[in-house]
């Protein structure tokens, strides 16, 4: 019996146009979820749907799903348009007309505001100016409330559109309705002014103030909004731009310019000083420092020379680069942090869920209640002016705008403020677990330590070759290995004596487990594991060596012991204060490593750190995080390798170092790009401010209403002071959330306390 074929899904993102509020957000998602196996997250303050479905659904489908819940949707722009470039352009189009109908609803509106609020300028037939200045207003400025609220009403749907055209109608009906046969249109009428709704005597008052004054309102708070959820978004832009747009190829010993789109893998292009490196690459001559502040966050310029790699973006500070290109593109590391940072901003946070599922029935209860406030004030016996000001004020004035932006904006802001600090977060999920974790699981090598082995220190025999000519000869002789022991050996003695190439070496052997021996101008060299036969200056450099978990290693000459040198891992900078101030959050440290146990305690010890796990397998770290986990504490595990990818994959979060491999990025939901674990408390401590910037914007956008609807209800709300409220209340939503942009990480004040 065959088993059933497993659909394969795939995601499609789209640009959804037209949405205003949470509402709409709700309804773009419950329309398609209702496609067979689609599930979509749609983000308001970015106009995306993120949309997974199965393959056999094609995207035309997805399209035409949203325009028929009423709203516009376009597939993604194809990749080969320059990063940076013209896709902001209609935007900027949008924002321009935006503009232009703002600038004209002001110059009609003010004046039309000013004769209303101060009788004391109420001229003859001042009612007639401003009812010729308002209907432009109503109609032209308010045309896209009307078209919108239309085409919900076609799909059997109400949004925030839909109260604002309703109040809009109702003020400036009522006006006319007033002028032409309440008695409000005589010549001498004067009209006072109060913030709180009043019942007429025999002359029915005219509400224009009310019908300009919301649409004023509305698109003046919409343009400030668009503007500051741009400004949101800045850090993505700022990544995008990034980019070089034209590259210097260097072929067959001539240069010439190509954009950067052109550039492919293997090509050899030019970094002068100044320049950026057009994309990542591995520097095959020339050395100089390179800047990565603006793709990774670290401060401090890193020295690079031939056989270094190089991240496109980064700028080069000193001397010419020649750069062989490993990878363009999409695939650049640049490219994939832009790419994380927008996915990150397509997610939601379990309260803005909860919050999405509260709009999309919130416009309709607030349509029954405007129906039931008119109603029961006719009812009453109170005067229809007074009722139908109550009834325009809680359409107006119940906006589920802030909802809406509650969570989105406020992930744009941090998400983009955490790439410029080196901290990639993979979504609202990821913040709310970063924010509550309590125990890090944290890998040694490549995490704590550099993972790079390295020559600690050298001890000769007094009286012997001496230092130079040995590290020379031990430095030739491992020049045969591949052993990372070798590596360091060889590397060390290059720069020791710079001046001196090492020599060749001949009938080189290799022994598993004791090390390497070969002939070097004449001499019989050996690099070996110590044994218990050592001149006393080397057996007492022997014992300070394991004490500090180094490994040692001897170097005979001609069968005489010339020499011990220490190789180890060391430990990274910042590493001591980055446990420290994990600690200070509440934050247990925990290392594993599958290193000796020797090693794992010297640098346990060096960093505090109390709870050791020495030679663990991956499975037994996997094991480790069940056990922490089991006993009910909220785990992290910080890794670097593919041992480490089942641990960060079972852990509550999973966090790796940008230098560590694929496996472990992909496994992880955080990833340190700059390779600095001091990063880790860096991404706590903004994930915390966050989750509580977050909070506190569904907060306000909770009680804003709590407290608004009710006042409108019962008729202590004029229209016009409605509408300014309700955008005053977006407008500090997106303006809590930009806070995070200027967030920085504080430091320890002290480690000696």
């Amino acid at each position: 019996m065959s088993a059933e074929p497993v659909a394969v899904i795939v995601t499609t993102d789209l640009t959804v146009g037209g949405m205003t509020c949470a509402a709409c957000v709700n309804r773009v998602e419950k329309k398609l979820a209702k496609l067979d196996g689609v599930t979509a997250t749609v983000n308001l303050a970015t106009g995306r749907a993120r949309v997974s479905h199965p393959a056999h659904v094609p995207p035309e489908e997805l399209v035409a799903t949203v325009e028929k819940a009423g709203y516009t949707a376009t597939l993604p722009t194809p990749p080969e348009q320059p990063e940076g470039g013209d896709e902001d352009e209609p935007e900027s189009v949008d924002a321009r007309q935006e503009r232009e109908r703002l600038t004209v609803t002001a110059l009609l509106a003010v004046p039309v505001l000013v004769l209303s609020m101060v009788p004391a300028w109420q001229f003859r037939n001042w009612q007639w100016l401003c009812f010729v200045l308002a209907a432009p207003v109503a109609v032209w400025s308010s045309w896209p409330f009307h078209v919108r609220a239309l085409r919900g009403l076609r799909h059997s749907t109400a949004t925030m559109d839909t109260l604002v055209s309703l109040g809009v109608l109702a003020s400036f009906s009522w006006s006319a309705y007033a002028l032409f046969l309440g008695g409000a249109g005589e010549p001498g009428m004067r009209m006072p002014f109060s913030l709180l709704p009043s019942a007429s005597e025999g002359t029915a008052h005219i509400y224009l103030e009310a019908a300009v004054g919301v649409p004023l309102f509305v698109l003046a708070g919409r343009f400030l909004e668009a503007r500051a959820r741009h400004g949101t978004g800045a850090a993505l832009r700022s990544l995008a731009q990034l980019g070089a747009k034209e590259v210097s190829v260097r072929e067959g010993g001539t240069e010439r310019l190509l954009p950067v789109e052109q550039l492919r893998t293997g090509h050899v292009f030019v970094v002068r000083p100044g320049e950026r490196v057009a994309t990542d690459g591995e520097v095959t001559e020339g050395s100089s420092a390179v800047d990565l502040s603006l793709v990774t966050g670290e401060s401090e310029p890193v020295e690079v020379g031939p056989g270094s790699a190089v991240v496109g973006g980064a700028v080069n500070a000193g001397g010419l680069l020649l750069v062989r290109a490993t990878a363009v593109g999409a695939d650049t590391q640049l490219a994939r942090i832009a790419q994380l940072v927008t996915d990150a901003q397509a997610g939601k946070a379990r309260a803005q869920r909860l919050a999405d599922a509260v709009a999309g029935v919130f416009v309709p209860v607030v349509l029954a209640l405007a129906v039931t406030v008119l109603g029961f004030w006719l009812g009453a016996g109170a005067d229809p002016q007074a009722a139908v000001t109550a009834c325009v004020a809680v359409l107006v004035v119940a906006c589920p705008c802030a909802l809406g932006l509650a969570t989105p904006t406020a992930l744009m802001a941090a998400t983009g403020r955490g790439a410029q600090l080196g901290v990639l977060v993979g979504g609202p999920q990821a913040l709310e677990s970063l924010q509550h974790i309590d125990t890090v699981v944290l890998d040694k090598t490549g995490t704590l330590t550099s993972g790079h082995m390295s020559v600690a220190r050298v001890t000769v025999v007094p009286g012997g070759l001496g230092r130079e000519a040995v590290l020379r000869l031990a430095g030739a002789v491992e020049q045969g290995s591949e052993h990372p022991l070798g590596r360091a050996i060889v590397s060390y003695a290059q720069r020791a004596v710079p001046e001196r190439p090492l020599p060749d070496v001949g009938e080189f052997s290799a022994e598993a487990g004791r090390g390497v021996r070969g002939r070097v101008e004449g001499r019989l060299v050996e690099v070996l594991a110590p044994d218990d036969e050592l001149p006393p200056a080397l057996a007492d450099a022997l014992s300070v060596a394991e004490a500090a978990a180094y490994t040692p290693v001897v170097v005979l000459v001609d069968g005489v012991a010339e020499a011990l040198i220490e190789i180890g891992d060391v430990v990274r900078p910042g590493s001591y204060r980055a446990v420290d101030r994990l600690r200070r959050l509440g934050v247990r440290p925990v290392l594993a490593t599958g290193d000796r146990e020797a090693p794992a305690r010297a640098v346990a010890s060096a960093l505090g750190i109390e709870e050791v796990h020495a030679r663990c397998t991956p499975e037994e770290k996997a094991a480790l995080v069940r056990e922490l986990r089991e006993e009910g504490l909220r785990v992290a595990v910080v890794g670097d390798g593919v041992n480490d990818a089942a641990a960060l994959a079972g852990a509550d979060l999973g966090i790796a170092m940008g230098s560590g491999t694929d496996a472990a990025i992909g496994a992880a939901d955080v990833t340190l790009v700059r390779g600095d674990i001091e990063a880790l408390g860096d991404a706590v401590r903004l994930a915390r401010r966050t989750l509580g910037t977050i909070r506190v914007n569904l907060l306000w956008a909770f009680g804003y209403n709590a407290v608004t609807v009710p006042l409108a209800m019962v008729g202590l709300l004029n229209p016009m002071v409605a509408a300014a409220a309700m955008s005053v209340s977006s407008l500090l939503v997106v303006g809590n959330s930009l806070r995070l942009r200027a967030w920085q990480p504080t430091r320890t004040r002290s480690l000696t306390r």
